[in-house]
């Protein structure tokens, strides 16, 4: 089935790539020593961990007391660093559930760092809640189950109990569906590794082995958790914003809450991503995978979600108007004017005035621009986190009890941990996984690969060639197939063959091929080298008596083509016309022409 690609439609795969070439470089982070800014980086994010993993220490210690919260502030960097990371995680599930539904190819690019971002996110959330206790061995007590306490239950209408739902769902679907699109990469990553390297991937590829009953299930899957993190990326947020909306405090209870939370939430983790696919483009040269078609959709993305904040400020600001209520009013007057005001004057022009710049198409597509704007949109985010949360519970109705939060060297030093523990996670993560898919770059290759299609295209490829579809995933298998990915360990040629299921040669067919030189009882060839061969027919020309390379290349096209017929409908669709000469090269060593040959061949067609 081909696709259909406009020729000023811009490649999102770059630099002329061929199925071997994604391999190599998508592999190569995990298997080559770390480079110098690896390791600085990775000191500096330890470091801060370790120094935040202190703080905490501390706080459990010498309790919640350390901290600068009172009765009037009892929410304070806690709270408002927990809402912070919360909607970091949120562009990871947007990026994997509704841009798969909707099959954005530019997501391939990004997804996998995307989906790692949000779980590391919501781990440095869910530290927060915790430590806010105080006592933290009696976290237990926030999930209702059988207990001997009577009728002491938690509290089902309260909207802190619903975030511990809402956030452990979220983790847990989430974490889902980060690995299940690890799973074949791991594979990959096993079948290029030796000793126990090679064991500790198998084990983490379950087994992978590449089949059609793999790839289906595996598609299933992915769709299923697509359907369940979908409702989850606007739900977890809306709860997360209920925390306020439900209460009757002045500038917390109000109904744009939800979708301004959501909104929001999108703004800030896009902003995020970019920020860590920028740096990880740079150090792990993934320049030709993360493009700026990609850098540039993201930026679209960040610019709508921005404006809708931008207008839910807005109106936040007439309704506190129109409404005629004069607490409500005094709240938005004292965050604009009150002690608080260079934190919301902060927020305002960091996620209102500054992303208006990517209107921009220059701008949009610069490589500096994106990096500084997706910093000083996040430092916006937490100023709007902080001014929602400290400046409404600084002044109340009584004047006696206003007060003016400042938080101590432990809430800092917590904050500044959680970022330490966020980039350390994620840079073990490079080490360990692919930080692009490499299935799902290479699904898009022959739709969106530059050596494909666009103005740029090889001649040879430019619209002649059967283009992989995407419109259906990646995974091209007829029903009953098997799909078998088999990497050539001598010369890292990857080939993906569709065979269907087995079935006997009749023996006339056998007969057309009697003329050929019968082997030793010890040679026998790897004719899945040859692209278009897979381990079906393998087993159907090793049926008929050829073993070898050199069998096959002295084979006519007629007697191969009449095995295929002989075998059924589902083989007769299958081309032999350059088998013999690909197993010519094999049989004479030509290895790296063959290689070559077999990339400008789609599926052993010419």
């Amino acid at each position: 089935m081909s696709a259909v690609v406009s020729t000023i439609r811009e490649p999102l795969v770059t630099g002329k790539k061929t199925y071997h070439d994604i391999t190599e470089d998508l592999c190569r982070p995990t298997e080559s020593v770390p480079s110098v800014q690896w390791v600085i980086g990775f000191i500096i994010a330890a470091s801060l961990a370790a120094f935040g993993v202190f703080c905490i220490v501390w706080t459990i210690w010498i309790g919640i007391g350390s901290w600068n919260l009172n009765r009037t502030i009892n929410w304070g960097w806690d709270i408002t660093n927990f809402v912070w990371w919360v909607g970091i995680g949120h562009a990871g599930t947007l990026i994997s559930a509704i841009l798969l539904l909707f099959r954005q190819k530019w997501r391939t690019g990004v997804n996998r760092a995307a989906e790692a971002m949000t779980i590391f996110a919501v781990i440095c959330a869910g530290l927060f809640p915790l430590i806010h206790m105080g006592r933290l061995w009696l976290a237990i007590f926030i999930f209702p189950y059988p207990n001997t306490r009577g009728p002491l239950w938690v509290n089902f209408n309260s909207p802190l109990l619903w975030d511990v739902f809402a956030i452990s769902t979220y983790f847990t679907v989430s974490l889902l569906f980060w690995y299940t699109g690890l799973v074949p990469d791991f594979a990959t990553v096993r079948d290029r590794a030796v000793g126990v390297r090679r064991k500790i991937y198998n084990f983490l590829s379950f087994g992978w082995t590449g089949s059609a009953k793999h790839w289906q299930r595996w598609e299933s899957l992915s769709l299923i958790l697509a359907g369940l993190a979908t409702p989850l990326v606007l739900s977890v947020h809306t709860i997360v914003s209920f925390d306020f909306a439900t209460s009757i405090i002045p500038g917390w209870h109000t109904t744009i809450f939800p979708p301004y939370f959501v909104a929001g939430a999108i703004f800030s983790g896009f902003a995020m991503v970019l920020t860590l696919m920028l740096v990880a483009r740079k150090v792990l040269h993934l320049k030709d995978y993360i493009t700026l078609e990609h850098i540039e959709s993201m930026n679209k993305v960040i610019l709508l979600t921005g404006t809708i904040v931008g207008v839910a400020y807005l109106t936040e600001l007439f309704i506190a108007w129109y409404s005629v209520y004069p607490y409500e009013q005094f709240a938005f007057f004292n965050r604009a004017l009150g002690p608080y005001y260079w934190s919301y004057w902060g927020m305002m022009l960091c996620n209102v005035i500054t992303p208006q710049l990517f209107w921009s198409r220059k701008i949009r597509r610069s490589l500096f621009w994106t990096f500084f704007l997706s910093i000083i949109i996040n430092v916006g985010m937490w100023f709007e986190r902080f001014v929602i949360i400290a400046t409404t519970l600084a002044r109340d109705y009584i004047p006696s009890s206003w007060s003016y939060y400042v938080p101590t060297w432990v809430e800092i030093g917590i904050f500044m941990g959680t970022i330490g523990i966020f980039f350390t996670l994620f840079l073990i993560f490079t080490r360990v996984a692919p930080v692009v898919a490499i299935a799902e770059i290479k699904s898009i290759l022959k739709s969106s690969g530059d050596k494909y299609v666009g103005k740029d295209a090889d001649p040879v490829h430019h619209h002649h060639e059967e283009e992989h579809d995407d419109s259906n995933g990646f995974l091209h298998y007829l029903e009953g197939e098997d799909i078998y990915t088999e990497t050539d360990a001598s010369s890292g040629i990857n080939t993906l063959a569709d065979m269907s299921a087995s079935s006997s040669v009749e023996s006339d067919a056998v007969s057309l091929v009697s003329e050929v030189e019968a082997p030793s009882a010890t040679q026998v060839d790897d004719l899945k080298k040859v692209e278009g061969i897979g381990p079906k027919i393998e087993g159907l020309l090793n049926a008929a008596g050829i073993t070898t390379f050199q069998q096959l290349a002295n084979s006519n096209f007629d007697a191969v083509k009449a095995i295929l017929v002989a075998a059924g409908s589902r083989y007769q669709m299958k081309d032999p016309t350059t088998w013999m000469e690909q197993a010519k090269m094999a049989a004479e060593g030509r290895w790296e022409e063959l290689k070559k040959w077999q990339d400008e061949l789609d599926g052993g067609k010419a």
